[in-house]
């Protein structure tokens, strides 16, 4: 039909050929329907085609998941992969940011240290960051580096800087134990830390110092950044590197150190604050057994050397005391800038001191001051000691540094009280009067001011050499008014004392506050002929390489004392040693002089004393200018003198006072004495004194004098009573 070819004529659309529509879908109802009942065929082979045919679509759809799931987690496991490369490079760009380039950084020098040292060489203070010389590792014991390499970073030959497998134990580690038992840092990033980082543990610093060891180790060897870190790292208790550390805590170079000592250096570095043998002996020998115990593990010693070092370090602390030496080293410290400049490198200072007489004058004022502080009230002291050209050989600011760094020697001025008198008689010496001079010692008025003497007696007429020895306020402020006030101050002046004073009648009492160290160096005319001297502590400045910076040159001697004045104050003064208010003063076999000093309310005690050999003063009282049960310059004073000067004048030639036999010797002191004596307490009116033979002033007692009624004894009692 239509000429179609026979094969094809032949073909029928069956009713499952067809494109069902509409109408044929099937009811919702459960039931099948009639006409697909009667459609469908009797045969069974063509539903087992159709199950088989579902079978095989599930399985391809089973397939067709499974491979969509493995694939999306490939996929967005490379997705997070990228973005947490980016991430991380993100990271270490933005901290990197924050670095300064790498190409500008360089190792930082250490900060300049200041080490001082005595007249010996013998090292006594040291400022600055306290770091010992640089050592090379060739000049350490083997051991040495390799305790730090046991117990810090076992795999510091094999890491880049950073060790992964450090990290992850130390990681396991603190979860074990549920807290921070273990560090993961390298010796390199701790070097890095401490040469360009703060120690702020902060996620930023420690990716900063993670950086920077890769940059260390790409720049330097190994043996390079291990001989940077032991000369870095700090040991606690002010020293970083290991030289410092073992002169502190040793007391000998670290070349030198044992394996026990190395053992605990090493055992510092994870806690210096709280494990510094000076601070905690018993938590430093702890470590120093767990360094051991490392170093054994390591292979880096036997098991028998481990056991034989345990504890064996031979301790050289200096217990914490009074440190009176740092009182110098700060006077260094404000002086320094005058001499040198700023200081931009190491320097040696070499000083005037004699450690060993700094020694006994730190014991003098600390014992003295233990024994009788309370019974006296007397809190602190100070003690200047130098020689008669002013080089200072010892200096005590005060009784314990530690507790308080105010220097008391040099930057506190206090009233001198009756050792300001000298300045007022060699002003009397210089407008013609002598120490055979006589004036009255008697009740004294000055504009509604009544001064008194100490125990409130007057003698009459009495000698200048009597006056000044037996400490008589009377007739000091009678010199002071005859030879005027501004010729006392301009004497003062010109022997060396600084501080303002104030030219009025009661300067010859002392009322004008001047500081330990000028008072002392204003004596100094009086040991060395007459000339002036300036205090001085430093002789010479030097690099750590030997250079001379600065070297102190001999002064013009500068005669501010005529030598027959020399001698008349020499021979007077010694008086006050023989029998005045230091009578307990007194060095065996050497000639001496000084004078005491008692201020307002017994609120300073002093006594300058002086030989040939040294020129010495004594303060004790107190900072908040409280008086003190009584304490006078010819007690406490005189004793803390005696026994340092005892001491240091031991196995020193015999030296006479410079003139003392010149123009008014001892001779003439003696036969003035037996011409003019003092009266007895309870005589008469100047006028009816009692003539006779000399007879010695009579025994002092520390009673305080009344204060006098009214006005003008309140005035006097505030300023003036109670000097001697």
């Amino acid at each position: 039909m239509f000429g179609l070819p026979a094969a094809l004529a032949d073909l029928r659309l069956t009713a499952a050929d067809r494109i069902p529509n509409a109408e044929d879908k099937p009811k919702k109802s459960g039931k099948p329907s009639a006409r697909r009942k009667s459609e469908e065929p009797d045969d069974e082979p063509p539903r087992e085609r159709k199950a088989s045919s579902g079978r095989s679509g599930a399985k391809r759809r089973s397939k067709s998941r499974g491979g969509f799931g493995l694939g999306r987690l490939v996929y967005w496991g490379a997705v997070l992969g990228l973005w947490g490369m980016i991430a991380v490079i993100g990271v270490v760009i933005y901290v990197g940011a924050h670095l300064p380039p790498i190409q500008s950084l360089e190792i930082p020098k250490r900060p300049p240290t200041i080490q001082i040292v005595g007249i010996d060489g013998s090292l006594l203070a040291q400022r600055g960051e306290m770091a010992g010389a640089n050592v090379s590792l060739k000049d350490l014991p083997p051991y040495l580096p390799k305790a730090f390499i046991a117990i810090e970073d076992r795999r510091f030959y094999s890491h880049f800087g950073i060790d992964p497998v450090g990290i992850l134990r130390a990681l396991v580690t603190n979860v074990v134990h549920r807290g921070v038992s273990q560090g993961g840092s390298t010796l390199t990033q701790q070097l890095a830390k401490n040469l360009f980082l703060t120690q702020e543990r902060t996620m930023q610093r420690k990716l900063q110092e993670a950086e920077l060891a890769i940059w260390l180790e790409r720049k330097h060897s190994k043996n390079e950044i291990l001989e940077l870190y032991l000369n870095r790292v700090y040991f606690g208790s002010g020293a970083y590197g290991v030289e410092a550390a073992a002169q502190k805590y040793f007391g000998k170079p670290a070349r030198a150190v044992t394996v026990a000592e190395a053992a605990m250096l090493a055992g510092l570095v994870k806690s210096p604050s709280r494990l510094a043998p000076n601070r905690n002996p018993e938590g430093a020998e702890a470590r120093a057994q767990v360094v051991l115990a490392a170093m054994a593990d390591a292979k880096f010693i036997t098991d028998a050397q481990a056991k034989a070092s345990i504890g064996h370090p031979s301790y050289n602390v200096k217990p914490a005391g009074a440190g009176t030496v740092n009182y110098v080293a700060d006077w260094i410290g404000e002086v320094l800038d005058d001499l040198v400049g700023q200081i931009d490198q190491s320097i040696t200072v070499e000083t005037t001191i004699d450690p060993k007489l700094q020694s006994v004058a730190e014991a003098a004022i600390i014992d003295e001051l233990a024994a009788k502080s309370v019974k006296f009230n007397v809190s602190q002291g100070a003690l200047v000691a130098m020689t008669p050209d002013g080089a200072v050989r010892a200096m005590v600011g005060g009784r314990n540094y530690s507790d308080s760094q105010y220097n008391r020697a040099v930057t506190a001025r206090r009233q001198p009280g009756s050792s300001f008198k000298p300045f007022v008689y060699l002003t009397a010496l210089e407008a013609g009067l002598t120490p055979d001079t006589v004036r009255q010692d008697a009740p004294i008025e000055v504009k509604g001011w009544k001064p008194e003497n100490y125990t409130h007696e007057y003698f009459g007429p009495v000698t200048l050499t009597q006056a000044l020895a037996m400490s008589l306020n009377t007739v000091a402020i009678r010199l002071g008014l005859e030879v005027g006030p501004k010729n006392v101050v301009r004497t003062a002046h010109r022997l060396g004392i600084a501080s303002k004073l104030e030219p009025n009648a009661s300067i010859a009492l002392g009322t004008s506050e001047v500081s330990v160290v000028e008072l002392v160096g204003a004596y100094a005319p009086f040991a060395n002929g007459g000339f002036a001297v300036t205090p001085h502590v430093v002789r010479r400045i030097k690099t750590v390489d030997g250079k001379l910076l600065y070297m102190r040159q001999a002064e013009e001697r500068n005669q501010v004392i005529e030598p027959r004045y020399v001698g008349m104050m020499n021979a007077m003064m010694r008086e006050t040693l023989v029998s005045g208010t230091a009578k307990k003063a007194e060095i065996p076999g050497w000639p001496a002089a000084g004078k005491t000093g008692t201020s307002q309310d017994y609120r300073d005690a002093w006594f300058i004393g002086y030989t040939a050999n040294l020129v010495t003063g004594v303060w004790l009282g107190n900072d908040d200018n409280s008086p003190t049960r009584k304490a006078t310059g010819g007690g406490l004073p005189v004793e803390v003198w005696s026994r340092f000067m005892r001491t240091a004048h031991e196995g020193v030639p015999v030296a006479a006072l410079p003139s003392a036999q010149a123009s008014w010797g001892l001779s003439n002191l003696a036969q003035a004495a037996s011409q003019v004596s003092p009266p007895t307490a309870a005589a008469p009116p100047p006028a009816q004194a009692n003539s006779g033979g000399y007879r010695p002033p009579p025994t002092r007692t520390n009673a305080r004098p009344e204060a006098a009624a009214g006005l003008d004894g309140w005035l006097m009692d505030r300023l003036f009573g109670g000097n001697r």
